[in-house]
């Protein structure tokens, strides 16, 4: 920069100053900028075939192969003489005639492609083949960019202003999707060609697929935008996103504004919010604050606040499941506002919202209060519990509650039952509703009645599973659930009062009499499974909570003894569990569920965005994996797919459950058969974030054994397992003090020695091969036989190794050891390494000579029996090796020197 000071504008000293920095920026890979100073000189100099020769070399880098090209002829042409320039025009002439071949090709593929998508009168078959294959070509960086050119987006737009067939829409939609994915530059090309408002109208249809695709097209943009997938932890790239802030604020501005608009269907309104509660995340976007500044908190509050049963002009369209996305949302933002003044922020804006509302004292304000009030306490509980502690919020409610409105009624007991979480909010219900409740169990409303139904089983199962605790007479809970087995199994009822029966069933079922009840009446459980496929989300919550009842799968509080006998000394109350949840009934219970087809529904309910709730499906497959006569069975009835699905997204707990159901199904089953294809990949990282020296042993052994049997079906498994820094993992357990890791830890190394990764890893400059020849010497047969199997093969692979191995101070002491151990299959190893040391180099033969090694290989070489013939081949061999050292000779060659 200095040297370019000193020099004039258009000067030859500035040609040749650009062109030697171009030459650094070459070495330093900065291809751009290489190009630039290359363009400036060749301004000044035109064709001056050095800075032509560097610009070449620079594009060559950056794949802009004509263009490198293009320099490389220029060049011949000025320097006919320039030999350096020959081989890289005849290589760059071979890759552009190559594409161009290609390019060729893909144009006369789009042509046909385009004719048939967007050709309304073509046959429907080979318009739907051709949608297809518009999508797959749209996957490759070349094909996405041969559409753009070719004017897809344009065509695209016109198509779906008049196209009827759904899976057309669907692969134009999607096809978009995979233009913008993992390219900026692709995805700011379509943005600008088809605008924001545009993508907000292919989500506004009715059919759920459609919107579902608009939906995940609008996620890949935000996502190419920030650079989310492009990060280990998934998180932005701080340099993407604050190149593209403004286009991605736009964007979510765009959607918070979009979420309150009266002329968007219902599924399109749902499909917005969830795209808001994703990018609100940490793990996302991080979206939260800002989207609180833009007073967007109070449109979400909007959107809580609306019923389905007031019809006017001015009503917004919602879904059953609109309010549970909703919770999730408001819950999602809220677990996102970090410090106490955001909260504070938080809380603001929800109190401003309930105040506009009550400042008209009409109903219909109250009755939305009301309902946004419900949608609070099933998401952010601590907020809903500050704004139904304030004066008169209570008393509003069961004033409602006690009205002869059919709406008031409705909401109330809603209301009612999403407050009956804390002891103290029981407590105080129970005093003032409990009446209440069971007058409207009266009501002739069938939507009244299932509401006060779940009112009365909440109240009546606040005592949780501890038997000695009974709110209400003997027998309530057994009468209450046979109640709501009326509503679940007719179906003639509406849904609605189905899913409201199944929620009553999930407070009832901490009753173990309920329980056992329950799982004897296959047309409630079948009943239950229809319910969890139905799609709606407003059913998520009763269905997974009843079935983690039935399986005991909540979180349970060990109790230590001494504390256990100092709260009776203290006279405290000590939870008495039930004698039905003990661990037989627990099981009958588990094995009944998995034979109706529970598989099938945690399947259907593991797309619940809530991550409370993928908490709950993750412990059902964890206990439902803890049987091993059920593995088999959740794995050919593809929960493996819904486990998977459940470790990428969720709270730490529920991870951490899928993961261990993972663990258990590849302990049990082939892993080849239960992660077929790309699952055995996908499944490693999962089971390594087991090996954490804050989880439970339990689960480190389970996870250990999975991952023994994943290294031993191929090396690319095993490069999997490197890559993810599982070596680092694996070898810390195999010093532990617990035998059960010890062992099993050094099982999986020695698969993963297998590797020659590994290998080099055990060459470098460091003690593994020692430890693991330490392992050895261990008590365990177990430990011994993996250990001695591992350096097996580390001596049969490596001189380097072999030399590691006689650096062990104890070497000769463990070789007596594992030579001279009663189990074959040890002895069987050990020959085996005696025979790599000897055979790796005359030094470490040598060494052995020395020693009554040969001896022992001697004794073993001449035992005859059957059972030891391979150890007895394997024996002679190591002599035989010694022999070619000139170490040892034949009794033969003896009798020879003696005569």
């Amino acid at each position: 920069m200095s040297a370019l000071n000193l020099v004039s504008e258009f000067s030859i000293e500035k040609a040749t100053i650009l062109k030697n920095r171009a030459a650094v920026y070459l070495k330093l890979n900065e291809y751009e900028k290489a190009i630039k100073d290359c363009d400036i000189a060749l301004d000044i100099v035109p064709d001056d075939p050095k800075a032509l020769f560097r610009r070449c070399q620079a594009l060559e880098h950056l794949e802009r192969f004509e263009e490198a090209y293009r320099d490389a002829r220029l060049i011949h042409k000025v320097d006919p003489n320039n030999k350096a320039i020959q081989p890289i025009l005849a290589r760059l002439y071979s890759v552009v005639e190559q594409r161009r071949l290609e390019n060729s090709q893909t144009e006369n593929k789009i042509k046909q492609m385009f004719k048939y998508v967007f050709g309304i009168q073509e046959d429907m078959e080979k318009r739907s083949k051709a949608v297809n294959n518009l999508m797959v070509l749209a996957r490759e960086s070349s094909g996405a960019k041969a559409l753009l050119e070719a004017g897809v987006c344009e065509k695209i737009a016109q198509l779906l202003k008049i196209e009827q067939n759904h899976e057309i829409v669907l692969g134009s939609i999607r096809t978009l999707g995979q233009l913008c994915k993992d390219s900026v530059s692709h995805t700011k090309i379509v943005l600008s060609i088809l605008g924001i408002p545009w993508f907000l109208d292919v989500m506004n249809r009715k059919h759920t697929e459609e919107v579902n695709a608009g939906q995940y097209c609008i996620q890949i943009i935000l996502d190419s935008l920030s650079g989310i997938d492009k990060t280990p932890n998934e998180k932005p790239d701080k340099t993407l996103y604050e190149a593209n802030k403004s286009e991605i604020e736009t964007l979510l501005t765009c959607l918070v504004y979009s979420c309150t608009s009266r002329s968007i269907s219902g599924v399109a309104r749902d499909g917005i919010i969830q795209l808001i509660s994703k990018n609100v995340h940490y793990k996302a976007i991080g979206w939260a604050e800002e989207l609180i500044k833009i007073k967007g908190l109070q449109r979400i509050m909007e959107v809580a606040s609306e019923l389905q049963e007031y019809k006017y002009e001015s009503a917004m369209e919602i879904t059953a499941s609109t309010q549970a996305i909703t919770s999730v949302c408001l819950a999602r933002i809220y677990e996102n506002m970090y410090y106490d003044e955001a909260r504070a922020k938080y809380l603001e804006n929800i109190d401003d919202f309930i105040k506009s509302k009550l400042i008209t004292p009409d109903i219909e304000s109250k009755v939305r209060v009301v309902v946004a009030l419900t949608s609070l306490l099933l998401g952010p509980v601590d907020i809903g519990n500050i704004i139904i502690s304030r004066d008169g919020m209570m008393q509003m409610i069961l004033a409602m509650a006690g009205s002869d409105d059919f709406l008031q009624q409705k909401v109330a007991c809603e209301c009612l039952i999403a407050a009956a979480t804390k002891k103290d909010k029981v407590h105080s219900i129970i005093s003032q509703g409990v009446n209440i409740l069971k007058k409207l169990y009266q009501s002739k409303e069938d939507a009244i009645r299932v509401r006060a139904l779940v009112g009365l089983c909440k109240l009546g199962s606040s005592g949780g599973t501890d038997a000695s605790i009974r709110p209400f007479a003997d027998g309530a809970t057994t009468r209450l659930a046979e109640a709501c087995r009326r509503f679940l199994i007719n179906p003639a009822k509406d849904p609605d009062l189905r899913r409201w029966a199944a929620e009553g069933l999930s407070y009832l079922t901490l009753d173990a009499d309920v329980k056992e009840k329950l799982i004897e009446d296959k047309p409630a459980l079948r009943a239950l499974f229809d319910l969890a496929k139905s799609g709606n989300q407003s059913c998520v919550y009763g269905v997974i909570t009843t079935l983690v009842n039935l399986v005991n799968a909540y979180d349970k509080q060990e109790i230590m003894p001494e504390l256990l006998e100092l709260a009776k000394f203290a006279k405290h109350h000590i939870p008495q569990d039930h004698e039905l949840d003990d661990s037989d009934f627990v099981t009958k219970r588990c094995l009944a569920l998995t034979e109706e087809g529970v598989v099938g529904a945690l399947i259907a309910l593991s797309h619940a965005e809530s991550a409370n709730s993928r908490e709950l499906i993750s412990r059902i497959f964890n206990t439902l994996c803890n049987l091993k006569e059920l593995r088999g069975q959740v794995a050919q009835q593809g929960g493996v797919k819904a486990l998977l699905s459940l470790v990428k997204e969720g709270n730490e707990k529920g991870i951490r459950n899928a993961a261990q159901a993972l663990a258990r199904i590849g302990i049990s089953i082939n892993p080849e058969v239960a992660f077929p294809g790309q699952r055995c990949m996908e499944v490693i990282k999962p089971l390594l974030s087991l090996l954490h020296p804050e989880f439970t042993a339990l689960e480190n052994f389970e996870a250990l054994l999975a991952l023994c049997n994943l290294a031993g079906i191929n090396e690319s498994v095993r490069n999997r397992i490197i890559k993810e820094s599982g070596v680092s993992k694996i070898e810390s357990y195999m010093f532990e003090d617990h035998l059960l890791l010890c062992r099993a830890a050094t099982q999986v190394m020695t698969n993963l020695v297998n590797s020659p990764e590994v290998v080099k890893m055990y060459e470098g400059n460091n003690d593994k091969t020692k430890l693991m020849f330490l392992l050895c010497g261990e008590e365990d047969e177990e430990t011994v036989k993996a250990a001695s199997g591992a350096v097996a093969i580390l001596t049969s692979q490596s001189k380097i190794c072999c030399k590691k191995v006689m650096d062990v101070n104890s070497w000769l002491d463990t070789l007596h050891m594992i030579l001279t151990n009663p189990s074959l299959d040890i002895q069987h190893r050990a020959v085996v390494i005696v025979h790599n040391l000897i055979s790796s180099s005359k030094e470490v033969a040598e060494k052995i000579i020395e020693t009554d090694i040969m001896e022992i290989l001697m004794a073993l070489s001449l035992m005859k029996d059957e059972e030891r013939k391979k150890i007895s081949g394997i024996a002679g061999e190591a002599l035989s090796a010694a022999k070619k050292w000139n170490l040892i000779k034949s009794p033969d060659e003896n009798d020879d020197d003696s005569s």
